[in-house]
């Protein structure tokens, strides 16, 4: 009995040790680039002087556009704003919209996904989505590849395209239930 009990514990080790190595992996295949990685300083020392490009990509947050944490897009100005509970922005940076846009109102983060082949074809990560206009859902997502090119205009597509960068801090910033406001 001592020989076939010790057989299958050997065997449930193996096994235990297989699974966490395939859950070990697939968990890695999931980790963002950036993880790990020496973060960049988010501003400049308050003695350095700001850069004219800095100046120029500094915008101010849209007025009526909410209170508390949000998310703010402007679909007119291409644009978005991470917004924390005391109304400080964040975070602020430039998209690219897909073909068809929400209506200005206020939504709220309805799912996520970590990445998923976008309706264009092209494979995103980070996806946070918020709303559906006729059929077609509408989120934010970056381009595995970092492309943010102009989508197909024959299609119904609502991805809104960032950088990996902007990707990471929307993924981080709007979980499930986060307000975004849609404005002008």
């Amino acid at each position: 009995m001592a020989r076939s009990s010790s057989g299958f514990v050997a065997g449930l080790t193996v096994a235990a040790i297989a699974a966490v190595g395939f859950l070990a992996y697939q968990a890695s295949a999931n980790v963002p680039d950036t993880l790990g990685a020496p973060r960049a300083a988010s501003s400049p020392p308050a003695s350095a002087p700001k850069s004219p490009r800095a100046e120029q990509t500094e915008v101010a947050l849209p007025g009526r556009s909410g209170t508390g944490q949000r998310v703010v897009y402007s679909v007119q100005a291409d644009r978005v704003w991470l917004v924390a509970a005391n109304d400080k922005v964040r975070r602020t940076f430039s998209v690219a919209p897909g073909t068809v846009d929400p209506t200005p109102d206020t939504y709220a983060v309805t799912s996520r996904s970590g990445s998923i082949t976008g309706s264009d074809g092209v494979a995103v990560e980070h996806v946070v989505r918020f709303a559906n206009v006729d059929g077609t859902t509408i989120g934010f997502s970056a381009a595995v590849d970092g492309a943010t090119s102009a989508p197909d205009p024959g299609k119904k597509l609502g991805g809104i395209r960032e950088s990996r960068a902007d990707g990471d801090a929307m993924w981080e910033f709007a979980t499930v239930g986060t307000k975004v406001v849609v404005v002008e």
